[in-house]
């Protein structure tokens, strides 16, 4: 086996119950919880390492088989190179690696030290759903590997939540009990790495690529994404002033049941300046009635001049459903016939300091407090990925009330502002 370098030694020593690692490119992460792994197989216990890329599982899987080749060759060891695993033959002693994007992927195994490797890649319930009930019988452990994602990978994660793993490291950093325990390092603590290659790649990278990729540093916002958190701070206010129209939007959900995914419901309004106002974010996921019934109420609480709702995914059972609720107004029905992008674009100009000259401007699209998952959204999305539906209903909100400046009145053609 390899002799790990000093940033690696840190994480493999470390007696942590949970260990969150968030390390450069080509900084030695996979090498390092490989090693990791091997020992806690050599020690008697049941190991699980899940990444999403094949071609990571294949540099994991190298070093596992080069450590125990010795064990395998002679016979001790029983290697199974399909599945990826080597065991003690008739015990429970055993090193296994799988792909996994999702709780689905990871089902069906159990262990005492789970290594869930590109984390940032895997959807969230990876770990919740599946990853930590597996470590219930035999209270084990678990290791989080991540570097920060850029425009190059967001794209291909399964996270609904972009920025997951950083939240993860976040809180774990602030976990005082021990049982949790945090380690940093950049592409640069690699002691094995070329530093000709490594000043000849980083010379090639933007600034931010650089700064997520080879520093591993974690970034609220994403390369490519429409908005950016100091955009969204910057225009920030905490109270709600004095408002000439509300309007509450609805991006449906476009299916329901278990896996249904969220419907988006955003309350905004206007002054007298034409200043833009994110006022609540009611946003959820359940069935037609209660997404109906959650923007009826809200903009009832509003006393709303309008209620508008995308129809592309059920038509006219949008505005049929919501007016089976209580209270409900007419619905001005949307038809989103232009791109995701063409429309959140007049929208995220609202927002910008500049003008299309590059010369200063006041913002003019205000958020009354805090919208964690809102904002979430809106500084992860990148062009060509699918748009998110808390997003969908601010756009949908801020075009009503300052890109089309339509009416109040509910209409019957839903091309007409599009």
């Amino acid at each position: 086996m390899r002799v790990p370098h000093d940033r690696q030694r840190a994480f493999i020593e470390s007696t942590a119950k949970r260990k969150v690692i968030r390390a450069g490119r080509r900084g030695g992460k996979t090498v390092g919880v490989a090693m990791l792994d091997i020992l806690a197989f050599m020690a008697g216990r049941r190991v699980l390492y899940a990444t999403p890329t094949s071609d990571q599982l294949d540099a994991w899987w190298y070093e596992v088989t080069e450590a125990l080749r010795d064990g395998v060759d002679c016979g001790a060891l029983y290697k199974n190179e399909t599945e990826h695993l080597i065991e003690v033959p008739h015990t429970k002693n055993r090193i296994r690696g799988k792909t996994a994007w999702n709780s689905d992927t990871l089902r069906g195994d159990y262990a005492d030290l789970l290594t869930l490797d590109e984390y940032q890649l895997m959807a969230e319930d990876t770990w919740s759903v599946v990853g930590a009930p597996m470590l219930l019988d035999n209270n084990g452990d678990a290791v989080f590997i991540y570097t920060p994602p850029s425009a190059r990978t967001v794209g291909t994660s399964k996270a609904k939540d972009k920025l997951h793993a950083a939240k993860l490291f976040k809180r774990a950093s602030a976990d005082a009990s021990g049982r949790w325990a945090t380690f940093h390092y950049s592409s640069h603590d690699n002691p094995h790495l070329s530093r000709e290659a490594l000043s000849e790649i980083t010379s090639d990278m933007t600034r931010r690529s650089y700064e997520l990729e080879i520093m591993a540093i974690d970034k609220e916002g994403v390369p490519g994404a429409l908005w950016t958190p100091e955009v969204i701070d910057e225009l920030r206010v905490t109270e709600m002033p004095e408002l000439v129209r509300i309007a509450v939007a609805l991006d449906p959900s476009a299916t329901s049941g278990s896996d249904a995914d969220e419907a988006g419901i955003i309350a905004a309004g206007i002054d007298a300046d034409k200043h833009g106002y994110i006022l609540e974010d009611v946003s959820l996921r359940g069935t037609p009635q209660q997404w109906a019934g959650a923007a009826v109420a809200l903009y009832n609480k509003y006393k709303a001049n309008v209620l508008v709702a995308e129809v592309n995914q059920g038509g006219e059972m949008v505005s049929l459903t919501v007016g089976t609720i209580k209270g409900a107004p007419p619905v001005k029905m949307i038809h989103a016939s232009k791109g995701k992008v063409a429309r959140a674009e007049p929208v995220q100009a609202l927002y910008s300091p500049v003008d299309l000259n590059g010369k200063p401007m006041p913002g003019r699209v205000h958020h009354v407090g805090f919208f964690p998952e809102l904002e979430d959204e809106m500084i992860t999305y990148v062009a060509g990925n699918k748009s998110p539906n808390r997003l969908d209903a601010m756009v949908y909100a801020m075009t009503e009330l300052l890109v089309t400046g339509g009416d109040a009145e509910a209409v019957d053609d839903p091309f007409s502002n599009w």
